[in-house]
């Protein structure tokens, strides 16, 4: 059914308050926290006045304000939010009982009744059972007692129902002890806004790379913010606790930004937290997703790494009879590099997803895998698993098992490692043991990287295979 409204009469205009500055805070958690300086003229005394233009999703319980002019001056008696909207399904579901006109085309031909709104096309009734809910349909009946049922076409309400606005509102009971214009700050938190993070490392096969850091943020809101101060916290925020407004206000340090541009984003520690503020205004209206750059590094040092470790994902293991871990791998490949100001960055990183590139012969780009990183302070390695090497592979096999005691064991194991590349590659094999465990034999050396996990370091020629063999006593 296509259904079109027409109001008579004039709407009701809104005396509001003028914005003369905004800021926004977005969160991880999908929450935005925001900050507007507002003017609005007061008279001495007690007065309603209209606030207009606030987020449709916006935390009434979190309402924050003071008068900049007159501080103590002006006081809130009483807060009501509305947000019942004008739209045509609003309008018709407020018009039943009321006269409409219904404006029916017929090929050329046109034909207008007029009657009364029974139903409109957004009732809702009680399904069977109360197990669901129907819509009705529009249903009108006309002077000359016909019922017209579900009408197609133009309807033409005669009033405007009472208690739609245009836009959701917060409607105030102020009490002013003097007439004038006053500056108010008016901060609340709100659903519907969120950001992320994603970042475009592209390799170079000398061992240099370019990072690109990406700020997404999605406003569903149902509010626009134009020309703010645009400010974007990273950190796991405790909502548990109703959130208040004085939580931005806590003394912050400024920070070194890395890679930071003048009118981009300059990084500083805020409590626990970390605070992006964009250098510029930006505008993020209502139903957009806006993409801003946070940070740019050239010539960043990287570091490929091989992994053979077949018991990656255990969270131990007790020697017995069946074997574990054994069989063909495929081992890992890693992309490391550090986030300090000596590789070109040393800026906090926020959490987000890691895209790996790198230029093919031709200059073309192509796309090597992707990960995701936790949120990152500066000086920290990064490590960013790629791929699954396709030329180096490796055979992982237990030669002997043999229990010594009711609680003591000893195992024999090889990994091969076959290098298939024209070129010299190494592969660290990384070995997981639980419990007290002590390799008694060994062909190669190792590093204990911690009390599970001893790393041997393969170095292998093109077309060369290895064998890293070693035996283990495990007690528990």
């Amino acid at each position: 059914m296509g259904v079109s409204a027409f109001i008579a009469g004039t709407l009701l205009a809104t005396v509001g308050m003028s914005t003369k500055s905004t800021e926004v805070t977005v969160y991880n958690q999908g929450i935005g926290f925001v900050k507007e300086n507002r003017l609005v003229q007061v008279k001495k005394g007690r007065q309603s006045v209209t606030v207009d233009g606030v987020a449709q999703l916006i935390d009434t319980t979190s309402v924050g304000f003071r008068s900049i002019t007159s501080p103590g001056a002006l006081s809130i008696l009483e807060q009501n939010y509305r947000y019942d909207l004008i739209s045509p399904q609003a309008i018709l579901a407020k018009s039943v009982g009321k006269r409409v006109k219904v404006t029916r085309a017929f090929g050329q031909f046109k034909e207008t009744v007029e009657g009364v709104l029974m139903s409109s096309p957004t009732s809702i009734v009680d399904g069977p059972n109360g197990l669901s809910n129907q819509y009705n349909g529009m249903v009108i009946r006309v002077d000359d007692g016909t019922i017209i049922l579900s009408p197609v076409g133009e309807v033409s309400v005669m009033e405007m129902p009472a208690g739609l606005i245009s836009t959701p509102s917060l409607l105030w009971e102020l009490q002013s002890e003097k007439d004038g214009e006053e500056e108010i700050e008016l901060s609340y938190i709100t659903q519907g806004m969120k950001w992320d993070a994603n970042y475009v490392l592209t390799l170079d096969p000398a061992g240099k790379s370019d990072l690109q850091g990406w700020v997404t943020i999605d406003n569903n809101s149902g509010a626009n913010f134009e020309n703010a101060k645009l400010k974007l916290l990273a950190g796991e925020v405790n909502l548990v606790r109703p959130a208040q407004p004085e939580m931005m206000m806590m003394k912050s340090r400024t920070g070194a930004p890395g890679g930071a541009m003048a009118d981009g984003f300059q990084e500083e520690s805020l409590f626990e937290y970390h605070l992006y503020t964009l250098g510029r205004p930006a505008t993020v209206l209502n139903k957009e997703r806006k993409q801003l750059s946070l940070l740019s590094g050239s010539d960043v040092p990287f570091r490929k790494r091989i992994i053979v470790d077949a018991m990656m994902g255990f969270n131990g293991y007790y020697p017995g009879e069946g074997e574990v871990g054994t069989g063909n791998q495929s081992p890992l490949v890693k992309v490391e590099f550090v986030n300090d100001k000596k590789s070109g960055l040393g800026m906090p990183l926020p959490q987000g997803k890691v895209r790996i590139y790198q230029r093919d012969k031709s200059g073309s780009v192509q796309m090597l895998g992707e990960d995701s990183i936790r949120h990152t302070p500066r000086d920290e390695k990064i490590s960013l698993n790629v791929g699954r090497s396709f030329d180096i592979v490796s055979q992982r096999k237990r030669t002997s098992y043999k229990r010594l005691t009711d609680r003591s064991f000893e195992e024999t194991f090889q990994i091969e490692v076959r290098n298939r590349k024209e070129e010299a590659s190494t592969v660290h094999v990384y070995e997981r043991h639980w419990g007290d465990w002590k390799i008694t034999k060994k062909n190669l050396d190792f590093t204990k990287e911690d009390s599970n996990t001893a790393v041997f370091e393969v170095n292998l020629k093109a077309n060369e295979v290895k064998t890293v063999e070693y035996t283990v006593v495990t007690k528990w």
